[in-house]
């Protein structure tokens, strides 16, 4: 006797559009890191969704479609992060620079495949332009912000300190961590991660911050 449908876990083929979707971004996400930006097909991520190819064109159209969504997909959760974390820290400097700089190890975003599937559009050119047309205003909102903060660690705390360079500093110094978290033969883990990048904050703010 065949056993009675699970109405919580519905089979692939039964989820709502967006659902279907949002699993066909995941298994992207996860291709990509196994074959890199130029292997990917949409065969794998069917497989990999447990969905057919027909399913995978039907909702995206196309490779390009379906990558271009997956970037976007990206670039939104990890936005959606920081600012998330922003407004849950407390309102002082110190307290906001430190969840901002947190946020980005958050294994929610900070997995293996998602690391590994930044450095493949990282590593393209050809999404870049379009990286920049669509999420260019989500990364100058991220300057801006942290800039901010490093101002207002000089107002309130009496530091002196180039705002624009030491918010750049930290931006490059969290970019290069994700790097090595993705090209290292034996990476560190998130609690390493984190006090590397609280290393550099130190620098800067040394009575706040710790190396």
């Amino acid at each position: 006797m065949a056993a009675a449908p699970d109405q919580d876990n519905p089979p692939p083929r039964k989820l709502p559009r967006d659902a279907r979707r949002s699993q066909l971004i995941e298994a992207t996400i996860e291709t990509m890191a196994q074959n890199g930006y130029a292997r990917t097909t949409l065969t794998q991520v069917a497989k990999a969704a447990g969905l057919s190819h027909g399913l995978v064109n039907f909702h995206f159209q196309s490779k390009e479609g379906l990558l271009l969504e997956t970037l976007l997909f990206l670039a939104e959760e990890y936005r959606q992060n920081w600012t998330e974390a922003l407004a849950a820290s407390g309102p002082s400097a110190p307290e906001e620079l430190r969840a901002l700089l947190e946020a980005d190890f958050n294994p929610a975003i900070c997995t293996p495949a998602r690391l590994s599937a930044w450095c493949s559009f990282w590593g393209e050119a050809q999404s870049r332009p379009i990286y920049q047309e669509r999420c260019g205003a989500n990364d100058e909102e991220y300057n801006r912000r942290l800039e901010a903060i490093c101002a207002r660690m000089n107002a309130e705390h009496g530091y002196a300190v180039n705002p624009a360079r030491a918010a750049r500093v930290l931006r490059v110094v969290t970019e290069g961590v994700w790097l090595d978290m993705m090209t290292m033969t034996s990476p560190y883990d998130l609690t390493e991660a984190q006090a590397t990048v609280m290393t550099a904050a130190a620098a800067f703010f040394p009575r706040h911050f710790t190396g």
